[in-house]
């Protein structure tokens, strides 16, 4: 198989689960305990929090460890809506586990106003500054869109407005972040998109913002995120971090020429297509068209083929409906119903590409009667 669903978790790199196994056989103490089993995570639960601060150029007092970007945006946006009522501004191409709570927060009351975006996915600066009110609580827009990898101008929209929230998922460990410097509330990053454990994730909060916690019954992490830290998965996020980030401009460099390469090879050998992503931004995701084809039946063919991507988000790919990120971006109706993501990661070679992209076209050709 050839893996090219990065977006959708990537494999964890050696080094993380080396770092994780002693925190989960031998130095398995709760780090909220006073004895020296205890006292020895809770070094390692700060010293991984400080690691994770540095890396995504935070306080150490900004980092709230959670189970991933899912708890961290739901935390994100009920901790610092507010009561109702109230009004919030939002992308509309943001991940489900954004979406769905702008639903809720919807029902409980508050008006959500979705912004436009452009045909690359972008939200107007213009527009956003325009569209915020006095009543406005809170906004909401991605760093890095999971479907096409556009990317937002955060710091110049955090200049109009700073109470802005950014799922950070897709970004973290790809391309530099420096959370002080972006001028957010609040972003949200999850270990298992790049190269950490499944379980782990972080919201980092700005000093001095109020944060309503969503869950009661403990001390932990000053109250804002209560419960037992799971020691080895902090550790393990804060060195796939650290290992990313280590890398992160050669990774971009590489990764753009494998991207260009990847497609062209499919533009040479199964036209037409329609590229639906910019790589110019953001190389590791390639969102791909090709008209003549149901998405879902050349998902299937291509997994049966041994390459494996989707059509979409991970939690939202058991939908057959259209991609609601593509809608906004009001592509026609044949590239919208006919579109592929694939994406790259620190495991990818440019052999994998080559050959996925030959049998990507073999599915292609097929489906269409072509060859």
């Amino acid at each position: 198989m050839i893996y090219l669903d990065h977006a959708a978790t990537t494999p964890t790199f050696p080094e993380v689960w080396e770092a994780m196994r002693p925190f989960m056989a031998e130095q398995f103490g709760n780090p909220a305990s006073a004895h020296t089993a205890g006292r020895k995570a809770r070094q390692a639960l700060e010293d991984a929090r400080e690691r994770v601060a540095r890396y995504l150029g935070a306080s150490p007092d900004e980092v709230i460890f959670t189970s991933g970007a899912t708890e961290a945006n739901n935390l994100a946006l009920f901790g610092l809506a507010g009561s109702p009522p109230g009004h919030i501004l939002a992308s509309p191409i943001e991940h489900p586990c954004v979406t769905e709570p702008l639903k809720q927060l919807a029902a409980r009351g508050f008006e959500v106003e979705y912004l436009p975006v452009d045909r690359d996915g972008i939200v107007s600066v213009d527009v956003f500054r325009d569209r915020l009110r006095p009543e406005t609580r809170l906004a909401v827009v991605m760093l890095v869109n999971h479907e096409t990898g556009a990317i937002q101008p955060i710091s110049v929209l955090s200049t109009q407005y700073s109470a802005l929230h950014s799922d950070a998922a897709q970004a973290a460990g790809k391309i530099p972040i420096t959370f002080d410097e972006l001028g957010l509330a609040s972003i949200s990053v999850s270990a298992h998109k790049f190269g950490g454990p499944k379980g782990g994730g972080a919201l980092l909060v700005r000093k001095g913002l109020k944060l309503t916690p969503q869950f009661y019954g403990g001390h932990q992490q000053q109250g804002r995120r209560p419960g037992t830290e799971p020691v080895a998965l902090t550790v393990g996020m804060a060195t796939a971090l650290e290992i990313a980030t280590s890398r992160i401009n050669d990774a971009l460099s590489e990764t753009y020429r494998k991207h260009k390469a990847f497609i062209m090879r499919l533009q040479e050998s199964c036209p037409p297509i329609v590229v639906n992503s910019n790589s110019e931004g953001f190389p590791y995701i390639a969102n791909v068209s090709f008209p003549g084809c149901r998405a879902d039946l050349l998902l299937m063919n291509l997994d049966l083929a041994g390459v494996a991507c989707s059509t979409g988000s991970a939690c939202s790919s058991g939908s057959l409906l259209p991609s609601p990120v593509l809608k906004a971006m009001g592509v026609p109706d044949d590239v919208l119903r006919s579109a592929m993501r694939f994406s790259f990661g620190w495991s990818t070679t440019a052999a994998d590409l080559a050959e996925a992209a030959e049998r990507i076209a073999g599915c292609v050709n097929r489906l269409r009667g072509t060859n």
